[in-house]
C-alpha cells in the first residue's frame, strides 16, 4: 500500500503554526485537530488569535478546538463561540470533565443547536454509547477513540475501534477519529477496519513516505544512517 492508497481520511494534529501551513498544501492533508496541551508545548499564549490565524489560513478543511473550562456552563459558552469562528469548525468536548462527571447533557445540547463537536478522550464502548445517544438527531460530529492510549494500557483497540464502526452505522453524520497513533501501522490498521479519520501529529505525518516502502531498501538506507553519522560525529578507535 502506498500513501495515495488511504482511503482513511489523515488529519494534522499539532499546535504548530507554520507546520499547518505546510501541510494543508499536502494533498494526503484533510483536516487538523489540535488541543490545549498540543497548544502550551507549541508556545501558543492567546488561544483565540492562533486559532484565528489558523483558520484564515486554512478556511476550507475541518478543524477541531477544543473548550478548556471544567465548568459545564462554562463550558458550553466557549464551545459556541469556538463554534461561531468558521463554518469549517468542530468543537472539541472532553467525555467528561477532571471530577469524571460525564459531557452527554452538554453534548446533546450543542448538537441539537448545531454545533459541530468532537467529543475527545473516549476509550470505552460504555462511553460510545453514551456519545451517540447524546448525538442522535444533532449535526455533524466526530467521535474520537484513543486508540493509541488504549494500547499504551496493553490492550489491543481494534475490538473497540471495530465495535465503534458497528454503531456508527445507525449514525450517519456522526464519524469516527482514530486518535492517538504511535506509527504508520496504525494508519494502515485504521484504513483496513475503515475507520473515517485517523490524526498523524506532524512528526509521524513525515514518515508517512514510507508507506510500502520496500524493506531491503530501506534497511540499505538504514545502515548508511549509522555509517553517516558515525562520520559526522569522527568517532576514532
Amino acid at each position: 500500500m502506498q500513501a495515495a492508497d488511504l482511503t482513511v481520511k489523515v488529519f494534522g494534529d499539532g499546535a504548530d503554526l507554520a507546520g499547518i501551513l505546510d501541510l494543508s498544501q499536502n494533498p494526503l492533508v484533510s483536516g487538523f485537530t489540535t488541543n490545549p496541551t498540543l497548544m502550551r508545548q507549541a508556545g501558543v499564549e492567546d488561544y483565540e488569535s492562533f486559532a484565528r490565524d489558523v483558520l484564515e489560513a486554512v478556511p476550507d478543511k475541518p478543524i477541531s478546538f477544543e473548550v478548556f473550562s471544567d465548568d459545564f456552563p462554562e463550558m458550553a459558552r466557549q464551545a459556541r463561540a469556538i463554534a461561531s469562528w468558521g463554518d469549517n469548525v468542530y468543537v472539541k468536548v472532553p467525555i467528561t470533565n477532571t471530577l469524571g462527571q460525564s459531557s452527554s447533557g452538554l453534548v446533546k445540547d450543542l448538537s441539537h443547536d448545531g454545533v459541530k463537536v468532537n467529543v475527545t478522550a473516549m476509550f470505552t464502548i460504555a462511553q460510545v454509547d453514551e456519545t451517540l445517544a447524546a448525538l442522535e438527531g444533532g449535526a455533524p460530529a466526530n467521535v474520537s477513540v484513543f486508540a493509541g492510549r488504549i494500547a499504551d494500557a496493553g490492550i489491543d483497540p481494534i475490538p473497540t475501534m471495530r465495535a465503534t464502526l458497528d454503531r456508527l452505522h445507525d449514525h450517519p453524520q456522526v464519524e469516527l477519529i482514530w486518535a492517538s497513533p504511535r506509527e504508520i501501522l496504525n494508519v494502515v490498521q485504521a484504513d483496513e477496519i475503515g475507520c473515517h479519520i485517523i490524526t498523524v501529529t506532524h512528526d509521524l505525518l513525515r514518515k508517512l513516505g514510507n508507506l510500502g516502502k520496500d524493506l531491503d531498501e530501506f534497511s540499505l538506507d538504514t545502515v548508511k544512517m549509522f555509517a553517516d553519522d558515525a562520520a559526522s560525529a569522527g568517532y576514532t578507535l
